[in-house]
């Protein structure tokens, strides 16, 4: 399975809602619209647009998901590791700290 990172996650996120809304609008703009064609396109974009809402659900829930597992990754090696994560935090203030004063 490709994995993204959470930039290219955010901006997908993003689209597809940007995608929903511009349907959602299309949709209100056509509801006065009569003619077999009009029903077909409207009935083929309400389905695409389920499915994009359904999409966007299941990224979130995936997205929500890879971040418990994260905490509770990193939860775990703290408690198994106390001192190695002490240091690194140690290690990354005092470089944030050197960064920071060299401003």
């Amino acid at each position: 399975m490709l994995e993204l990172s959470q930039a290219h996650k955010d901006k997908l996120n993003a689209d597809l809602q940007q995608v929903i809304h511009d349907a959602e609008e299309v949709l209100k703009v056509m509801a006065g619209q009569t003619g077999q064609e009009a029903e077909k396109l409207r009935s083929r974009m309400e389905s695409r647009l389920q499915q994009a809402r359904q999409d966007l659900k299941r990224l979130q829930l995936q997205a929500s998901e890879q971040v418990r597992h994260a905490c509770h990754s990193t939860d775990e090696f703290v408690h198994d590791h106390p001192w190695a994560a002490a240091g690194a935090a140690a290690g990354l203030g005092l470089l944030m700290g050197m960064l920071v004063a060299r401003r």
